[in-house]
């Protein structure tokens, strides 16, 4: 589940606080990256459990009429929303079992957001087309519950200051992790039943070595990628680029030199699309300029042995515009010592879990 994109945004938010911070300890600092992604995978479960926890929010309802209904002799309420098969399965499955149980996590301290949530989706014209559809099989709950999730989940903005609450980490991972949950809805078969497989932590050992490796390049290296920056800034203003404008420089030439199978024009588009969404409105222009300068650079003096191809004109992703929350995310990164105490508090906290249990 943990691909590049998200990679490249945690090795951003790091690689800013690692310098923010006063005790560079390289060792602590890769341990908090792997926590950090580690985190945006419990996130992807949390919002599986979620679609888990809406559905026994509805079978309780559902239990509520029918005992009604049976009282007053009326017609007993559909089970249609209650018993939604994909959510039935996604409910018993044993990867999502295993990690609620590890992580002793649980909705109900949100209860109230659950039920606001049940209420907007059966409230829904969806909902509405749903129940009244003459169409009842798993192929149907299952669309069902993906366009619930698209229409009610994704964009909530009160679902994502209840997230932030609950974990820093979680402050710039949901609109990924959302990607990821439709992936994993759309992938369930009937079949499978509770041994229905969700994605993987990593896909495969090459994405963590690819986070480990790029985040020790660009801190071990960052004095001389910082040296090839001046050098080829002749015609820019280097002295006037923001901070974090020259943290993404020194990530995306850490990647163009350590990763010889990733090509110049895919690490260029990544770090301008990620200077976007982290910086200034002017930083995209200005680093994609710097970046092409930079590699043609490196390229001529044989330090980089890689081809430069012409890039063609990217299509701007499309993000929901969210700069006060990034800005929250950046706010959290100058404060120096909250990421680091945050993942050293949580350590013992889990510590204490296990020593209870015990």
């Amino acid at each position: 589940m943990i691909n590049r994109d998200l990679i490249r945004r945690k090795i951003v938010q790091l690689t800013y606080a690692y310098y923010q911070n006063g005790n560079h300890n390289m060792d602590n600092a890769e341990k908090e990256l792997l926590f950090s992604l580690s985190k945006a995978y419990d996130l992807y479960n949390y919002m599986l459990q979620l679609i888990v926890a809406v559905t026994k929010e509805a079978r309780k309802r559902y239990d509520v009429e029918l005992a009604r209904a049976q009282r007053e002799g009326a017609e007993a309420p559909s089970q249609k929303f209650a018993f939604n098969r994909f959510a039935v399965q996604l409910e018993e499955n044993k990867m999502l079992g295993d990690w609620i149980d590890a992580k002793h996590s649980s909705w109900d301290d949100d209860i109230e957001f659950v039920r606001k949530l049940y209420t907007n989706i059966t409230a829904s014209e969806a909902f509405q087309e749903y129940m009244a559809s003459e169409e009842d099989n798993y192929e149907a709950d299952r669309e069902a519950w993906r366009k619930f999730y698209k229409n009610f989940v994704m964009n909530n903005d009160e679902l994502d200051a209840l997230l932030e609450e609950k974990s820093l980490y979680w402050n710039d991972d949901k609109e990924v992790v959302d990607t990821f949950v439709l992936k994993t809805i759309k992938r369930f078969e009937q079949e499978n039943k509770a041994d229905q497989e969700l994605l993987p932590e990593y896909k495969d050992l090459e994405d963590r070595d690819f986070a480990r490796k790029l985040f020790r390049s660009t801190i071990l290296n960052c004095d001389q990628y910082q040296r090839y920056m001046s050098e080829t800034s002749r015609n820019w203003d280097f002295s006037r680029l923001a901070y974090m404008d020259v943290v993404i420089m020194q990530i995306a030439i850490a990647e163009m030199l350590t990763f010889p199978n990733i090509p110049i024009s895919v690490t260029i588009n990544e770090y301008v699309d990620l200077a976007k969404l982290y910086s200034t409105p002017k930083s995209g222009g200005y680093i994609n300029g710097m970046l092409d300068s930079i590699a043609r650079y490196l390229v001529s003096t044989g330090k980089l042995m890689k081809t430069i191809e012409d890039r063609p004109q990217r299509r701007p992703a499309s993000r929901r515009q969210s700069t006060p929350r990034l800005n929250r995310a950046q706010q959290a990164l100058e404060d120096g010592e909250v990421l680091r105490t945050r993942y050293a508090a949580q350590q013992e906290e889990e510590a204490n879990t296990d020593e209870q249990e015990f």
